[in-house]
Parts: structure tokens; sequence; C-alpha cells
């Protein structure tokens, strides 16, 4: 079965909900993170938190990382964004670049993007080689299992918005001179072959999709609502770790 196809929120939800509700979910966020970073309960530092980010372009992955960060101080969590790889970047292993802005004890790191373009617009595009994507998976996998197994919290989202939606953002980012910036040529072009595209991402989630390094799919046409199902989904994955390794997420209150 397609995990795209499945990807539809299974309740309406009103804004003013969807707000309130995320507003709690920020603060239990707030209170976990100052518990994974030794500022409360019993002032330990607590395992790595790596929350990563893909999606569709005009997706919501940056409203919804913006969301899930927002009540945390700017010192308790980095952000890191990923394009292209530059020309020095590509002398080395395509995982190479992403070492240096995982967390450690302690800390936690939000990635716009990450590995996966290997598998994705690399493959897509045809930037990879067939054996290059091909051998990825396996790499991916065992890069994961390493850092999980390290004790890292690894969180993965893929931000799922609908053909017909997609194009809406395109042409309302199109219409607005302070977010047209957002929309490129490339955009359009990577719109023609969503096809491609849907085949690449069934490919990533089918074989890179582990227990300690799950994907959660997260249907993004209501903006409210996958704000919302993404920071629900990080509170309840870290609570799920900490108490499974005997903390005592109520001490984080």
């Amino acid at each position: 079965m397609s995990r795209l196809g499945s990807a539809v929120p299974p309740v309406e939800m009103s804004k003013k909900k969807a707000a309130d509700k995320l507003e709690a979910a920020q603060q239990r966020l707030l209170r976990l993170r100052l518990l994974l970073g030794g500022q409360l309960g019993v002032h330990k530092l607590g395992p790595p938190l790596c929350v990563l980010f893909e999606g569709w372009d005009a997706s919501g992955k940056g409203g919804a990382i913006k969301r899930l960060v927002a009540p945390l101080d700017p010192r308790h969590v980095r952000v890191s964004q990923f394009a292209a790889p530059t020309y020095d970047e590509k002398r080395h292993h395509f995982l190479q670049r992403f070492w240096a802005v995982l967390p450690g004890w302690g800390g936690m790191t939000v990635l716009d993007r990450s590995w996966y373009g290997r598998v994705l617009v690399e493959r897509v595009e045809g930037f990879a080689t067939r054996e290059q994507w091909t051998r990825a998976y396996d790499e991916i996998v065992e890069f994961e299992r390493t850092l999980t197994a390290e004790g890292m919290i690894l969180i993965k989202f893929w931000m799922h918005v609908s053909d017909d939606e997609q194009l809406r953002r395109f042409e309302s980012r199109a219409a607005d001179p302070l977010r047209a910036w957002k929309l490129t040529d490339e955009d359009w072009r990577n719109r023609e072959r969503r096809a491609d595209y849907e085949a690449a991402v069934e490919d990533m989630l089918e074989r890179t999709d582990r227990a300690r390094a799950r994907w959660q799919v997260v249907p993004g046409d209501s903006k409210h609502y996958a704000r919302l199902a993404v920071a629900e989904h990080v509170c309840h994955v870290v609570e799920e770790e900490l108490t499974e390794r005997g903390y005592d997420v109520r001490e984080a209150d």
C-alpha cells in the first residue's frame, strides 16, 4: 500500500482548536527540551535529539520547523538547512557534510533537508549514478543505525502535500511580491516530474524505515493540522524514548 496515498488527515480540526493544541504541545516540548539539556529533573545531559524534515516543495516544512522551535531558547537548538552540495563537498562521501551539525549529548538539531537528497533529487535528476543512489539506501540505514545505537533520538518527517494543493501554493507565492522569492524555475520544473519523485519517495520510505529511525508521513494540505501533528509527534517520541531509558518525564513539569 502506498505510504503517500494514506496521508490524509484523520479528523477535521478548526484553526482555533489546532492553535490551542499547538501551544500546549510547544510548552510540553519546552519542558522536555530542558530535561534533555540537563536544566530540569536530575540535571544530567540526556540523549541527542535530531529531527529531520523532507517533503515536497511548498509542503510546509519551514512553517512546521518555525513552530517546532518557537518555544525553545536559541541556545538550545540548532536549525541547519541543506541545499545542493558544493564543489568541495562533492569530493567527499555524500554523508560527510552532515556530521558537523549533528547534536551531541544534551543537544538538539533540526534538519531542513538531509542526506536523503541522494535518493531523492540526486536520483531523479541524475546527479548520482544508479549504482550510487542504489547503494545509498544501505549506507543511510547503517549511518542512522550508528547514530541511534550511540543513543541519538532520530525523528524523520516526510511533509506530504497533494498535487492540487501544491499548485495552489505555487500560484499564491507567485502572486505575492513578498513571497515570490521562495518560488524558482526549478520548483516548477520539479512539478513536471512529480511521478518520478513519488516513486523515489515510496522507495525511500520502504527501504529506510527502521525501528529506531521511523518515518512519519505528515499530511500537509492543512497547514495548522500539519504543524500540530509535527509538534505532538516529537513530544510523543521523546517521552517514549526517555521513559524506555529510565527517565521520569514527569520531572520535566
